[in-house]
């Protein structure tokens, strides 16, 4: 596996199996797009879960690596971290 999908299971808790949404239309996601890609002005350092999404082919193909898109890209993947980190808060208080 690409260091960069690990990363991305790693940090949002994917398990072996697991079912994973496309971050923008909610199909089964199967590929892990970088926002900001290193061949686009990206970062040259090592990757980071605030550039990788989960995305499924159809909206990898439309939305992905194109820079008019980027910043829609950027807000729904800050969206979900959000709710992954306001989710790990509301468990910690039961």
């Amino acid at each position: 596996m690409k260091k960069h999908i690990q990363l991305y299971h790693d940090v949002f808790d994917h398990q072996p199996g697991d079912w994973i949404g496309c971050e923008v239309c909610d199909s089964t996601a199967v590929d892990v797009h970088h926002i900001n890609p290193r061949g686009m002005g990206g970062s040259s350092e090592k990757d980071t879960p605030e550039n990788l999404m989960a995305l499924c082919r159809e909206c990898h193909i439309l939305f992905g690596d194109k820079k008019k898109y980027k910043n829609l890209l950027t807000v729904m993947h800050r969206e979900k971290i959000k709710r992954v980190i306001d989710s790990l808060s509301s468990d910690k208080t039961i």
